[in-house]
């Protein structure tokens, strides 16, 4: 029995094999397979554009292989686009609202299975959060990542370059026909912007999880080896959905996205230097995969894997093209394994081998850009977890992005918004020595905990890059490098000791004893606390109404409640 059948077989199920007949159906797709193809095509994001085209490829080898497609769209949110204003109080929120959608139209349909067709940004979790909600075998394939660009002189660039160098043209480094050269060229083609920034950290994540299929994070999009991975993946969910019952169940998402998955999942992002966007979305899906896994588990994942794959934003020369001909997320997965604790191998993946069997035969053709475990970047992962008395339920940091010192004291300089915070750098209020606090920014105060690329990258544009630490209650794009700090738990609004801090105040960091903390006697705390009120910025917007008033904090992946 399949679950359409609920559906579709009947005579009292007429009525509904009358409207999808209207859908075009005949009588012969009545015994077949319905499968989801959730798309995430929007003209507006890069990575998304050309998704409908995709989703034609696939359909069309869905219904090559003895199913019935049913495509279905989700919204999009392009941080980049959405940056430095206030429409980046929605990309977040926007990850909930995805994972609505699939399990809406999934659940109210009875659908059989799903292949999932993300690219970017909230949109790759939101799809994950929603498919773990149905639990039906689901195929992930991305829309591929980005070619890196070029300048005039032939120098490699990325949309990361592109917000440094606004900082730069602030401070007169480069010229207005320079920032042009930028603008005009870091984005040459479709497809998830060309570094380890947040989408293609996710869309690596999930070759790691076992979720899509080999590639999924490297292959470039429009291109041939890309539309075959797309025919491979709609094969591979008819595959599953024709088998018997019992052997078919065996691939429902939360058989493979199991708590090994999450571990992996942290493990290849320590290894490649991922987003510290990661943290947050794969602390929501660890909920909704009902994994018990939390912030403080992250460390012990770090100070077992070595960081041997350094990418822009990290390395600014390397892009994903670059690992995908240096041997893949595989080839950093069999390097990991030499190891032996890094990958948890015997884990079952959507294609039907065990992890261990994909990875068996790969191998590093480039050592350049991906090194070997005895020549790693770094002893210890990509990203690490900072707590203190500034910090008491956490705050993330992508350690492969620092360019300055690893431990740093500095002076406060306070911000109660980004856009406070920009106009001060421009404005030369921020000097070397100093720790930018951007706080009211997190899930509550935000709402919507805003990206700070564009504070992250005046700062680098300006040459502070080295000299200054920045923390926030908010989080950060995967583009940003710096000794950037984001996540701080308790955010402002909820009353954390990010909320207390003031100008002038000693801040402590030290990223390899994981602390952060403020200078402040346990009797001036106690002063300040006591006349804190915190600020609750208006809102006309009544869905991020509803966002703040259901959402929790950083620490816990800033789901909704639902325990009300």
């Amino acid at each position: 029995m399949m679950r359409s059948d609920e559906v579709k077989k009947g005579h009292n199920r007429a009525p509904h094999r009358s409207l999808l007949r209207a859908t075009g159906l005949k009588d012969e797709d009545f015994d077949k397979p319905f499968i989801g193809v959730s798309n995430s095509f929007i003209e507006i994001i890069p990575g998304h554009f050309f998704l409908d085209k995709v989703s034609d490829i696939i359909k069309d080898e869905i219904r090559k292989n003895g199913c019935v497609p049913f495509e279905f769209n989700t919204i999009g949110v392009d941080d980049g686009i959405a940056m430095g204003h206030d429409g980046m109080l929605f990309s977040l929120p926007s990850r909930e609202v995805i994972a609505n959608s699939i399990e809406t139209v999934m659940n109210a349909h009875k659908l059989d299975a799903m292949i999932a067709i993300p690219n970017c940004d909230k949109i790759v979790p939101g799809m994950i959060m929603g498919a773990l909600r149905v639990n039906v075998p689901t195929v992930f394939v991305s829309g591929g990542p980005m070619a890196k660009g070029y300048t005039k002189d032939g120098e490699p660039i990325d949309l990361a370059t592109v917000f440094e160098g606004v900082g730069k043209f602030e401070t007169g480094e480069i010229s207005a026909d320079e920032l042009d050269d930028l603008e005009c060229n870091a984005c040459p083609s479709g497809g998830s912007c060309s570094g380890m920034f947040t989408a293609n950290s996710m869309n690596t994540l999930m070759e790691a999880m076992g979720i899509a299929l080999a590639g999924n994070g490297t292959i470039l999009a429009l291109t041939k080896e890309r539309e075959e991975l797309y025919r491979k993946a709609a094969r591979r969910v008819c595959e599953i959905a024709l088998m018997e019952q019992e052997e078919k169940a065996k691939y429902n998402i939360k058989n493979i996205l199991n708590e090994n998955a999450i571990r992996n999942a942290f493990a290849v992002d320590m290894a490649m230097g991922g987003s510290s966007n990661t943290v947050l979305h794969m602390l929501a899906i660890a909920i909704e995969a009902d994994v018990d896994f939390n912030l403080s588990d992250i460390n012990k994942v770090s100070k077992r894997v070595s960081h041997i794959a350094k990418i822009s934003p990290s390395l600014t020369t390397v892009h994903m093209q670059d690992i995908d001909k240096a041997g893949g997320v595989s080839a950093v997965m069999h390097e990991m394994s030499k190891r032996g604790e890094d990958i948890l191998l015997d884990n079952l993946t959507i294609t039907g081998e065990m992890l261990k069997e994909r990875i068996a035969n790969a191998k590093i053709v480039d050592t350049n850009i991906i090194h070997t475990i005895d020549n790693p970047y770094s002893q210890v992962g990509g990203l690490a977890i900072l707590y203190g008395n500034l910090a008491e339920q956490g705050a993330v940091i992508k350690t492969a992005g620092i360019t300055g010192e690893r431990v740093f004291t500095g002076t406060a300089v306070c911000f109660n918004s980004q856009d406070e915070a920009i106009k001060g750098i421009i404005d030369h209020k921020v000097k070397a020595g100093n720790v930018v606090v951007i706080r009211y920014e997190g899930p509550k105060g935000g709402p919507g905990m805003q990206e700070m690329l564009a504070p992250t990258s005046l700062i680098m544009g300006m040459g502070l890059g080295d000299s200054v630490a920045l923390i926030t209650d908010g989080r950060f794009s995967g583009a940003t490098r710096g000794a950037s700090i984001g996540h701080v738990s308790p955010e402002a609004a909820e009353g954390g000791m990010i909320g207390l801090l003031q100008d002038g105040d000693s801040i402590h960091i030290d990223v390899d004893k994981y602390i952060l903390s403020v200078d402040l006697s346990d009797e001036e705390i106690a002063k300040r606390e006591a006349n804190f009120v915190p600020i609750k910025k208006p809102l006309k917007s009544r869905w991020l109404q509803q966002y703040r008033a259901l959402v929790t904090n950083a620490s816990s992946g800033a789901v909704l409640k639902t325990d009300l």
